[in-house]
């Protein structure tokens, strides 16, 4: 679907820090069809016309409304976009889904409930159930007449999902399983007909179950008075000797995490892409309210400092939706190849995103981080009016924050980037070590500071991003050598590896969709984008080389520091970029169009 290109070479996950790949294998937003922009066409009209009209009801929570507006998403065909069409879905690609989602992120609080719903919600059943129960339950879940919910979450057991405390005993008839327990921060608690809850079988074996919320024995807790998404149902599930019936175990009898991580991957590349139309909206209502404010005679969109923080945003947007579309592209690339080979598409699809789990946390990170950066510089453009319930930029402020605690929190996904990459690398799946050996021979070298010679339009850029794969390699390769085995104890070092890795994979896919529009367009048609890229680079290698200083500095001193630090200066060498007229140029754009529009 993403490209056509003959002999493609399709990275695995986590390749990206030591293999290049060809501008032209990259998939890009710029490459939707028709078809797909008319579902998201379809999702952009609902959001507009049925939530956005309702969003102050909708926040005082009327849970009547959030269902109806449910059950009308599930009549355009939104609640079960990505379901097999034997089940009533529409089973639609990645790449399609991502469009729909963008859409459907801009819609707040019933964003919320309409994520957990299609995601955590049917995945597990959709990727884990039995045949009968995909019969059961997903045409349900896809008209709307089921609505789902998650219990993972416990009060003692958050990250740490394999600390649950719930029980389940099998009955004396072996009939049921009797389940006692209880789930808090549960979305769409308050009005969900079935649960996906995950208890301990005897003690120990971590198991899935679908559970009707009608049974004997459930009991909700009140309505949860949060900070934001204030008009989803958020609310404690509480299991008393609850009879599940044996044919409800989900998935393998302890093997529940397999289900619960699994999904969550999934989960966390859909994160991204909500928090990307998030922004998007977010942003547009910044660049309108600069246009309309008036101080000193003139449009507070015509000052430099407004224009840097609209421009800012603007680039971080676009550099998200580059690093999102090349993980659709891949995840597509991957389960094409699967099914060709015989593999069924719903298992493909999980294969998949199992094996660009890395990916995933590193967007999920990133794409949450962008859109709190947009809500709080949108509130800073609004002013005083900002922080008024009474204007948007206060709800999607408020909104915003949750997105980096959902799917794990941004500090369990950046321990998991780097921790998944380094097991990876011990099981030969990727191999680290070669290229991280070169790099060490590599600093004992003479550096070369010439000009590259190469008619490359972007050879500078090229050059200093396999640098700065250099600097993750000698960091994390020094970390790993240095402590071993108790490597994966030193979440500080960790936490700045990851920053520098989200650094190179957004920045790569960044300057791989730029190079692909070049190639299409040509350079001038293309100065825009020529503008973000340079920008966003710039910025981003002297951020790797902050993270790579602390990271190296904590476990080395000396000549041996001493030697890093000029190894981290190397490999982060760009040349300086007037990001001051690059982003006037930027946000100029915006204004001109009063809204973001790139």
């Amino acid at each position: 679907m993403s490209t056509t290109t003959t002999n493609k070479t399709v990275l695995k996950g986590g390749e990206f820090l030591v293999k290049e790949t060809p501008f032209n294998q990259v998939y890009t937003k710029n490459e939707i069809t028709e078809e797909q922009t008319m579902f998201g066409q379809t999702a952009a009209d609902f959001i507009n016309n049925r939530v956005f009209p309702n969003i102050q009801k909708i926040d005082k929570q009327d849970p009547a409304l959030t269902i109806a507006l449910m059950q009308e998403s599930a009549e355009l065909g939104l609640l079960g976009a990505s379901v097999p069409e034997e089940f009533g879905g529409m089973g639609v690609d990645v790449a399609t889904d991502t469009v729909i989602n963008e859409e459907m992120g801009k819609g707040h609080s019933f964003a919320a409930s309409y994520a957990a719903h299609t995601g955590i919600g049917t995945l597990p059943i959709l990727y884990y159930g039995t045949e009968k129960q995909k019969a059961d339950y997903l045409p349900g879940l896809v008209d709307g007449s089921i609505k789902a919910a998650y219990c993972l979450t416990e009060p003692g057991s958050g990250s740490d999902a394999l600390g649950a405390k719930s029980k389940a005993v099998l009955s004396e008839d072996g009939k049921h399983y009797v389940l006692n327990g209880q789930k808090m921060w549960i979305t769409n608690g308050g009005f969900a007909d079935i649960f996906t809850v995950f208890a301990k079988i005897d003690g120990d074996k971590f198991t899935g179950f679908i559970v009707d919320a009608k049974s004997e024995g459930i009991s909700l807790g009140s309505e949860e008075d949060k900070l934001g998404i204030k008009g989803s149902s958020t609310r404690q599930v509480f299991f008393n000797n609850v009879l599940v019936p044996v044919e409800n175990v989900l998935g393998e009898i302890g093997k529940g995490h397999k289900i619960a991580f699994n999904v969550l991957n999934i989960g966390r590349y859909k994160l991204c892409v909500l928090a990307l139309g998030g922004s998007k909206k977010s942003c547009s209502n910044a660049v309108k309210y600069a246009n309309e404010r008036i101080q000193f005679n003139v449009p507070i969109s015509s000052f430099g400092a407004i224009k840097h923080k609209l421009a800012e945003m603007a680039i971080k947007i676009y550099a998200c939706e580059a690093a999102t579309y090349r993980t659709a592209g891949l995840l597509d690339d991957m389960i094409s190849d699967l099914a060709a080979k015989g593999t069924d598409k719903v298992q493909a699809k999980l294969i998949a995103a199992e094996e660009y789990s890395i990916e995933c946390a590193i967007l999920k990170v990133f794409g949450s981080e962008v859109l709190d950066y947009v809500v709080d510089e949108t509130v800073q453009v609004y002013g005083g009016t900002g922080f008024s319930e009474e204007y948007p930029a206060a709800r999607s402020y408020r909104d915003a924050r949750i997105n980096r605690i959902f799917e794990g929190t941004n500090e369990i996904n950046r321990l998991l980037s780097v921790g998944m990459l380094v097991k990876k690398a011990m099981k030969g799946e990727v191999d680290l070590f070669t290229p991280a050996m070169a790099v060490q021979k590599e600093l004992m070298s003479v550096p070369d500071f010439g000009a590259d010679s190469s008619d490359d339009y972007f050879a500078a850029e090229k050059k200093a991003l396999k640098n700065a794969k250099k600097a993750i390699l000698m960091t994390a390769g020094a970390g790993v050598q240095k402590f071993a085995q108790a490597f994966e104890k030193e979440q500080e070092i960790i936490m700045d590896i990851s920053d520098m890795l989200i650094e190179v994979f957004v920045s790569e896919s960044l300057l791989l969709r730029t190079e692909k529009l070049v190639s299409i367009k040509g350079a001038e048609a293309c100065a825009l984008e020529i503008d973000i890229t340079k920008t966003y680079l710039s910025d981003a290698f002297e951020r790797i080389q902050i993270s790579g200083k602390h990271a190296v500095s904590s476990f080395n001193d000396g000549d041996v520091l001493r030697v890093m630090l000029s190894g981290l200066r190397r490999f982060t060498k760009y040349d300086a970029v007037n990001t001051v007229a690059t982003r006037r140029r930027i946000a100029d754009k915006l204004i001109a169009d009063n809204q973001y529009s790139i």
